[in-house]
């Protein structure tokens, strides 16, 4: 599944962990020990969000888009 949500990607000295947010979706995060766990982690939330909103007859917001100049 491709998705266009915006994710912020930080990492948390508290948790000791990278940490990976996505805005659009309320309450959709996820951590890993690495960028690229965090990342691919989240993309897997992002699925079970996604498909637990469906089941629960809930909106599932449009992923927003920006202009960005490169």
């Amino acid at each position: 599944m491709i998705f266009r949500y915006e994710i912020s990607l930080y990492w948390s000295r508290e948790n000791e962990a990278f940490i990976a947010e996505v805005p659009e979706l309320p309450g959709c995060a996820a951590d890993g020990e690495t960028y690229q766990e965090a990342l691919h982690n989240v993309e897997l939330v992002m699925e079970e969000w996604i498909e637990t909103a469906k089941d629960l007859g809930r909106s599932i917001p449009e992923a927003k888009s920006r202009s960005v100049s490169i």
